[in-house]
């Protein structure tokens, strides 16, 4: 796919986000955009809602050629890419014998493969200009284990070694990387998957979003924009001694 040729980003920092139309990837765009970024969505679905300053583009996470070409065109016309967040991502629940094969790569073509794809993509622009940040949106779940989340859990967890090796691969070329792990945060993923929950137990929904914000020490569910305003943080140059990290964002949950 291509995209008219539009006025460069005019020395402006720019920042690609993978599923950024919602939730936390919706949140991550309006505050790198608000900060004065150029920003490019890539997602499979526009956000009505989403600032018009937000360049969406349609392209399937999943499909690496898809990633790769958007990014691509991206770069030809900002000229640059300072900044790559991997945020696509989708939720399963189940044990290891409630997940099959369709299942598991389900998940992991869009949560590892996706995140793959869009790294090969920057790295080129990156080690040319001799900068850059590649954030992984990762979980909680990539330093602990939860009940009924086996595929889930471990695609989490290599998204944070993801991290970890890609800062010590490429930190020569001054590119660093990190993972962020937010604890549960009151996105649509999160309501799917508490209505899922409730429509499979008959449980009552609002006992179980009670439940839920009292499972967390600080007492309440995280926000987007809380995630938000940290991912940004690492991609400043505050955060330039910050690489190959795993940044918890949890409201105290895994240091219990």
């Amino acid at each position: 796919m291509s995209y008219p040729i539009t006025p460069p980003a005019l020395n402006r920092p720019v920042c690609i986000v993978t599923g950024g139309s919602f939730g936390i990837g919706d949140a991550v765009c309006e505050k790198f955009s608000a900060e004065g970024y150029a920003v490019i969505n890539l997602d499979i679905q526009a956000n009505p809602a989403q600032s018009k300053a937000i360049n969406w583009r349609k392209c399937d996470v999943s499909v690496s050629s898809q990633v790769s070409e958007c990014i691509q065109d991206a770069i030809k016309q900002y000229g640059r890419v300072d900044c790559l967040v991997s945020n696509a991502g989708i939720h399963f629940s189940g044990t290891i014998e409630d997940t099959d094969e369709k299942d598991f790569e389900q998940v992991f073509g869009l949560n590892v493969k996706g995140a793959i794809a869009a790294t090969k993509a920057v790295l080129p622009q990156m080690k040319s200009q001799q900068s850059g940040v590649i954030l992984y949106m990762a979980s909680d779940q990539a330093l602990i284990a939860k009940h009924n989340s086996f595929v889930y859990n471990m695609s989490k967890a290599a998204l944070a070694s993801m991290a970890k090796t890609t800062a010590l691969d490429y930190a020569k070329y001054q590119i660093r990387a990190n993972a962020i792990c937010p604890g549960t945060i009151e996105t649509p993923l999160y309501h799917k998957a508490i209505n899922r929950y409730v429509a499979q137990s008959g449980a009552n929904i609002e006992q179980v979003h009670a439940e839920e914000a009292a499972l967390q020490p600080i007492g309440r569910l995280g926000k987007t924009s809380e995630v938000a305003a940290l991912t940004y943080f690492l991609a400043t140059d505050d955060a330039r001694f910050i690489t190959g990290s795993l940044q918890v964002i949890d409201g105290g949950y895994t240091a219990q």
